[in-house]
């Protein structure tokens, strides 16, 4: 009988974590219009973002530039960990108060740091400084054997980097990767179960997911409200990577995300990058694809 108790104890005190993250999430900006969202779950309204990674040949200042233009409401900066120098730039040279400026003048919000390589908690003072976000990182190496209790041992390690998020108004995102502890169903869904954080949760790859032959509206809907990022982005080659250009219906992707009430942004994603250009003549095609998708929820 204690042992159901505890564990009606730890649902309650996770619904009450997931509730203070939304309250957070929602004064920090992130969430704006998520409140109405969640009491009118019918009109679900999808925002876009986009990483800084798809221009990594520009100067920070110029990627910004380009993804106001086209119409993106917000950003995911990366590090050099992919040959992308913008979170260098940010920290060497622009600063907090300089990224803000920035941002403010292209009427941009920063979305998220992916710390891949480099590690969140190098970030962890810069994110908070500059107003607070989702850091993006990975699990570890290696398809578990036993997802559940080496997930349990995983976000036992985290706790540090949870503790750093708190401090600085953040929030950490465990991206799925091929050949990694966070990678199945079966993983994503042991994560889910044992997280209590409301500063931690999932950033959700369609591109591994679809290496598995695993589906992506299952996936949405068992990472429910610690779905904090989610990568327009499927598996082909080259620009075919993007909504709109290779062979996937976003459409019920689309559909899982408004069915959770997703409150974060919509980013398409890809890796190897074509100039400048061709690369923004690519991403007006998955914009426009994506609000298709979206106009049918």
């Amino acid at each position: 009988m204690r042992r159901c108790n505890d564990e009606r104890m730890g649902r309650r005190g996770f619904l009450s974590g997931t509730a203070r993250f939304a309250a957070a999430a929602a004064a920090s900006g992130l969430l704006h219009g998520a409140a109405a969202n969640a009491s009118q779950p019918n009109r679900w309204k999808m925002r876009l973002s986009t990483s800084s990674v798809q221009f990594s040949s520009l100067p920070v200042e110029d990627a910004c530039r380009r993804i106001a233009a086209l119409g993106f409401e917000a950003v995911d900066f990366w590090n050099n960990r992919f040959q992308c120098p913008h979170l260098d730039e940010i920290e060497k040279r622009l600063g907090p108060e300089g990224l803000k400026e920035l941002l403010a003048e292209h009427g941009l919000k920063l979305y998220a740091f992916s710390c891949y390589g480099l590690g969140y908690p190098r970030y962890a003072d810069l994110l908070g400084k500059c107003g607070g976000g989702v850091a993006v990182r990975g699990s570890r190496g290696g398809t578990p054997s036993n997802p559940a209790a080496e997930m349990k041992t995983f976000l036992k390690q985290l706790k540090p980097q949870i503790e750093l998020a708190e401090k600085n108004n953040s929030y950490i995102a465990v991206e799925n990767h091929g050949d990694a502890l966070l990678d199945s169903l079966d993983s994503l869904k042991a994560f889910v179960d044992l997280n209590h954080s409301p500063r931690l949760g999932i950033a959700l790859a369609p591109y591994h997911l679809q290496a598995l032959g695993a589906s992506v509206e299952k996936a949405i809907g068992i990472a429910g409200e610690q779905l904090l990022f989610f990568y327009a982005w499927q598996r082909a080659e080259g620009v075919n990577q993007l909504p709109g250009a290779g062979p996937a219906d976003f459409s019920p992707w689309i559909a899982a995300l408004a069915k959770i009430n997703y409150r974060w942004f919509v980013n398409p994603f890809m890796h190897g990058h074509p100039a400048p250009d061709a690369m923004a003549k690519s991403l007006a095609v998955a914009r426009d694809y994506l609000k298709k998708c979206s106009q049918k929820v």
